[in-house]
C-alpha cells in the first residue's frame, strides 16, 4: 500500500512538473580566476571527492575551492527537509589550498550554500533510492529549486553525480530493492540519471557509477583474488562505499575529468598523484588505468 501511495504521489508530482517551467541551469564556467565547487550529498560524495585536492596539487592547480556538505545516508528528500527545518546536521569540509579542513560538524545546508559564490553545485540521490525514479520525481525539482534560489552566484551550474551499484556480495538492506543483483541496480541507476538530466535540465553528469562499472571489468576488480564474502570486494570497502584505494581514486579522476578539464583545460591523463599521502598508495600502472577508465567514462557517457 505504501509503495502504491508513493507511485501515485510521483505521478501527481510529474503532472505538476510538466506544468512548470524547467529549472534554469547554466553551463560550466570557462577559465575562472577561482573555480568554486560544492558537493551537496552524503557519504558517496565523500568517496567521490576525497582525493581531488591531491590530483589538483599534482596538476599544479591552486585556484580551486572545493567543499562537501554532507549527512551520511542523506536523500534528496532529507536535504529538502533539512532546508525547511534549518537543522545543524551537516558535516562541512572544505579545501582552499588543496588540503581538506573541517569547517563545521554542525552545519546547516545554508551554511554551505552561502559560504562561497559557488560556480558548480553537485547533487545526487542516496544509494538506497539511486535506481528508483519515483524519488527523483518527488524531490529533485524541489531541491534543485532550493539550490537555484539560495546560491549566491546566480549563474552557478547544477550538476548531477551518478553513484555506483553495490558489490554483488553486499549485505546492504536496500540491495533487496534490486533483487540483490548488481547489474539490475546499475542499469536502474543509469536509467534514472539519464532521465533526470533531461527532465530536470542537468545536462552535466559526473558518471562515477559508470566508471566503477567499467573498472569492474578490469584487473582492478579483486573478485577473483579474495573470498566472495570479503568486505573489500569489487572496488568497495564494505559492499557499497568505495574502496579507499582504487575505488576512490577512480571516482576522483572522474570528478576531475568532468569538472576540471572543461573549466580549466587540464585533463587527469598523466596525473602523478598516487595517494602516497595516505596508507593506500597505488602504483603508476594502476593510476594510469584508473585515469584511462575515468576519461573513457566521461567521454562515452550518454
Amino acid at each position: 500500500m505504501r509503495r502504491l501511495f508513493t507511485i501515485a504521489a510521483a505521478i501527481m508530482m510529474a503532472a505538476v512538473m510538466s506544468a512548470q517551467a524547467p529549472l534554469k541551469n547554466y553551463p560550466l564556467p570557462q577559465n575562472p580566476d577561482t573555480l568554486r565547487i560544492l558537493a551537496v550529498g552524503n557519504s558517496f560524495s565523500d568517496d567521490g571527492t576525497e582525493y581531488i585536492p591531491g590530483l589538483l596539487a599534482a596538476a599544479g592547480i591552486h585556484n580551486v575551492i572545493i567543499a562537501r556538505l554532507y549527512i551520511g545516508g542523506c536523500s534528496l528528500e532529507r536535504h529538502c527537509r533539512e532546508y525547511e527545518e534549518g537543522t545543524k546536521d551537516y558535516v562541512y569540509y572544505k579545501s582552499t589550498d588543496n588540503r581538506w579542513e573541517t569547517v563545521s560538524k554542525n552545519a546547516t545546508i545554508m551554511d554551505g550554500l552561502k559560504d562561497e559564490p559557488w560556480d558548480i553545485v553537485t547533487v545526487q540521490e542516496v544509494s538506497n533510492n539511486s535506481g528508483t525514479y519515483d524519488t527523483y520525481q518527488l524531490w529533485a525539482p524541489k531541491l534543485l529549486s532550493i539550490l537555484r534560489k539560495e546560491v549566491t552566484n546566480p549563474e552557478a551550474a547544477i550538476v548531477w553525480h551518478m553513484t555506483w551499484a553495490y558489490a554483488s556480495n553486499s549485505d546492504h538492506v536496500a540491495f533487496k530493492y534490486y533483487n540483490n543483483d548488481q547489474n539490475v541496480m546499475y542499469e536502474s541507476i543509469l536509467d534514472c540519471v539519464r532521465r533526470a538530466r533531461v527532465d530536470f535540465n542537468v545536462p552535466v553528469v559526473i558518471p562515477s557509477g559508470y566508471a566503477v562499472q567499467i573498472a569492474r571489468g578490469t584487473r582492478l576488480n579483486n573478485q577473483d583474488k579474495v573470498r566472495p564474502d570479503n568486505k573489500v570486494y569489487q572496488l568497495t570497502r564494505d559492499g557499497f562505499h568505495l574502496s579507499r584505494q582504487h575505488g576512490r581514486y577512480i571516482a576522483a579522476c572522474v570528478w576531475f575529468e568532468s569538472l576540471i578539464k572543461p573549466t580549466l583545460g587540464k585533463s587527469v591523463k598523466g596525473n602523478s598523484y598516487l595517494i602516497e599521502d595516505t596508507e593506500f598508495s597505488i602504483d603508476k600502472k594502476d593510476a594510469r588505468l584508473c585515469q584511462k577508465i575515468a576519461i573513457e567514462a566521461v567521454k562515452s557517457f550518454k
